[in-house]
């Protein structure tokens, strides 16, 4: 049984503040836990529903070590952020940021993207086209944020993603790295040749791509508008370039 004070201390995780004081962030679900059982994360502890505790994760979980302890559905509704407690939660540490980009593969490029489930739909995409690298300024929502880890539907697990200064970042790629932005006044998509490792930057999703990064593109894009819309949404313009990218690498 969580004592009032634990379940402060797991609550107060909502909280990026709290997350890096630390070290924990929140993963709830049965589906991305039992994904997260097989990853490379280190789970600190699970708390879940007697249900929950019968089934073959559970035992799985116990097989590693790693600590289940049995909570009431009102407690799991006290620590969960959903609107609708899904049977149990992780308490998980926050990995070291090693992250290192191979400017051999493509890579995912986001400035300023502030929207969870935009972040979270983005990741999720790229795990389903295969783009396993995404470069994030740094005020980017962050990736453990709940909102955002709920969109993944685990998909952070196999993406990853790395927080930089973008602009002290671009200007260490090499000069004849092919740097695509996504615009409203660039170049048809559709007809622009592409290389096997390319660069595609998407920007804020009312600002767009941010005047200090524009200089580093050296071929502005553009999906091509066939009606009245004002604009795409960042993670449908994602979704397009990477579906195309991958249709012309097959």
């Amino acid at each position: 049984m969580l004592s009032k004070n634990e379940i402060k201390r797991i609550v107060s995780l909502r909280l990026s503040k709290f997350r890096e004081e630390q070290q924990r962030f929140l993963v709830e679900g049965p589906k991305i836990v039992d994904e997260l059982i097989h990853s490379q994360y280190v789970i600190a502890g699970l708390y879940a529903t007697a249900d929950w505790i019968g089934s073959k994760t559970a035992a799985t979980a116990l097989q590693k070590g790693i600590s289940v302890e049995e909570i009431s559905s009102d407690t799991l509704g006290k620590i969960s952020q959903l609107k609708t407690p899904n049977k149990v939660v992780a308490e998980v540490v926050l990995p070291a940021q090693t992250v290192n980009i191979d400017l051999q593969q493509p890579i995912l490029v986001l400035d300023s993207i502030n929207d969870p489930g935009n972040m979270g739909t983005i990741i999720r995409t790229a795990d389903w086209f295969g783009i396993h690298q995404i470069v994030c300024s740094e005020n980017c929502v962050e990736l453990y944020n709940a909102k955002v880890l709920q969109s993944t539907m685990g998909s952070f697990l196999r993406v990853q993603l790395k927080y930089v200064d973008l602009s002290k970042w671009m200007k260490l790629l090499p000069q004849n790295k092919s740097i695509f932005g996504a615009v409203m006044d660039g170049e048809d998509f559709y007809q622009t040749e592409l290389p096997a490792a390319p660069v595609f930057l998407i920007g804020n999703e009312s600002k767009g791509i941010s005047s200090e990064l524009r200089p580093f593109i050296n071929k502005k894009i553009t999906i091509p508008r066939l009606g009245g819309a004002e604009s795409l949404n960042a993670s449908i313009a994602t979704s397009v370039i990477l579906s195309e990218f991958i249709r012309r690498q097959r």
